[in-house]
């Protein structure tokens, strides 16, 4: 009978508003989830078959959550650097415990990426989801393998330090005025012989300039470099002497701490010359020379082996002699000081790096992102999480910006889905259409009741 069928119209209409209340009422509680993906309800008929074409037999409504997992969250910005966000179709691969293996630990994918450093260093998001990531050897590569996810770890950043790094290059930019008056005493000049040399005292140099370079255990020594014009037209001796010379060891050093000599010779344009003239710093004629300094025994330190960059040849991209007053115009020296981490940097293409105080920066991390043939088949997890399913299909692993897996943004955030507007204005109409499937099974009761008094 088509009262008792409208009757169970409106009870299935009560049931399918109510679970859309349910998905609104979830929408709305996470607002403010970071990364977090809206649903909506999504209606369809119930048809109940009719015994003949005359009658009509109610069926009424049905509706079942509609996950919109592909949708784009806001990017906000945000203070920490570990704070990460994916612009694009792809997803964080996390894990519910620390460094798991192939027979331990479920592997979950989230767009959640509020990862902070826990008490043992991991980086693990709200949801206490470890981040997993490809570790960077000291050859600077990866696991080549990206269909393997036990190839992945927790990425960690505790324990990371920098390292001193010596001093292998410098490179200078310098004028030696042209004007520059000959010594009177140059004839006796020898950088062989310590008391005839500018390292020992001997003659003092026209020009001298002292640079700053780090030894193998990050210590800053003095390099000076004397330079004192000759007779011969166009050309300069130089000597490179350390300071104090009680740094080096004598027996190699016996020049009063120096560890190089030579003449600079430059062309009637002031020009630098490096081929096939009288240019020979360090027994060399090639644009970029080396010398091998000795330390003291007593300093426990490596040798350090300097390339010295004295410009090209017929350039004025090193060394120049114009009019004008001797100058030391740029002094680059690699090389650092020990150094202490100083922040976590992660760029657009998923690499982590760490940034020490001296300057040093290690690549120590790559992310990873998952992708999906169908993002909205997958099952949703507690955390704001996600596991594959046969209507997804199985995770496709690559690095950002391959295969539209998109970029990775450090310091932002992904805002959730949710708009209030929609929210409260799809709750309107749900409120609305539960009062009137409320209404049916009233009008229904009260049309039986009428039914029921005929027989009075």
């Amino acid at each position: 009978m088509s009262l008792f069928g409208s009757l169970f119209s409106g009870v299935t209409g009560l049931k399918a508003q109510g679970q859309a209340l349910g998905i609104i009422s979830d929408n709305i509680a996470n607002v403010n989830t970071v990364g977090y993906k809206r649903n909506e309800a999504d209606f369809s008929t119930l048809v109940t078959r009719s015994p003949t074409t005359r009658e009509y037999t109610p069926g009424g409504v049905q509706s079942q959550p509609k996950p919109l997992i592909d949708g784009q969250g806001l990017l906000q910005s945000s203070a920490s650097s570990t704070d990460l966000a994916i612009q694009g179709k792809g997803f964080f691969v996390v894990n519910e415990i620390n460094n798991p293996t192939a027979n331990t630990g479920k592997y979950l994918f989230t767009r959640a990426g509020s990862f902070t450093a826990d008490k043992d260093g991991n980086l693990v998001n709200s949801a206490g989801l470890f981040l997993q990531g490809f570790a960077i050897n000291a050859a600077g590569t990866t696991a080549t393998n990206l269909s393997d996810l036990t190839a992945t770890e927790t990425v960690n950043v505790r324990g990371l330090t920098g390292s001193a790094e010596p001093t292998t290059s410098v490179s200078l930019r310098a004028n030696l005025q042209s004007s520059q008056t000959v010594n009177a005493g140059i004839g006796g000049y020898n950088p062989a012989v310590t008391a005839s040399s500018m390292a020992g005292g001997g003659f003092t140099p026209d020009f001298v300039r002292s640079v700053q370079i780090f030894d193998s255990k990050g210590s800053s020594r003095t390099v000076t470099l004397g330079f004192l014009k000759t007779a011969t037209a166009n050309q300069w001796a130089v000597e490179a002497y350390v300071e104090p010379a009680t740094d080096i060891l004598a027996s190699a050093h016996p020049i009063n701490g120096q560890v190089a000599r030579g003449n600079l010779q430059f062309d009637t344009n002031g020009s630098f010359e490096l081929t096939g003239t009288a240019t020979a710093f360090l027994g060399t004629n090639a644009a970029a020379t080396t010398t091998t300094i000795q330390w003291a025994a007593g300093l426990g330190l490596a040798n350090s082996v300097l390339s010295f960059n004295l410009g090209t040849d017929e350039g004025i991209d090193g060394f120049t002699q114009f009019e004008g007053s001797s100058i030391l115009i740029s002094a680059d020296v690699n090389g650092a000081v020990f150094g202490e981490l100083a922040s976590i940097t992660v760029d657009t293409e998923g690499t982590m790096a760490a940034n020490f105080d001296n300057g040093q920066s290690r690549d120590i991390y790559r992310i990873p992102l998952g992708t999906f043939t169908n993002p909205n088949g997958l099952q949703a997890q507690t955390g704001n999480a996600y596991l594959p399913t046969a209507f997804s299909n199985d995770v496709n692993l690559q690095f950002a910006t391959e295969g539209g897996s998109g970029l990775i943004q450090g310091s932002t955030l992904e805002a959730s889905t949710v708009d209030l507007a929609n929210e409260f204005t799809d709750l309107i109409i749900v409120q609305t259409a539960f009062n009137a499937d409320a209404r049916i099974i009233t009008t229904a009761d009260e049309m039986l009741q009428e039914l029921i008094r005929i027989k009075r």
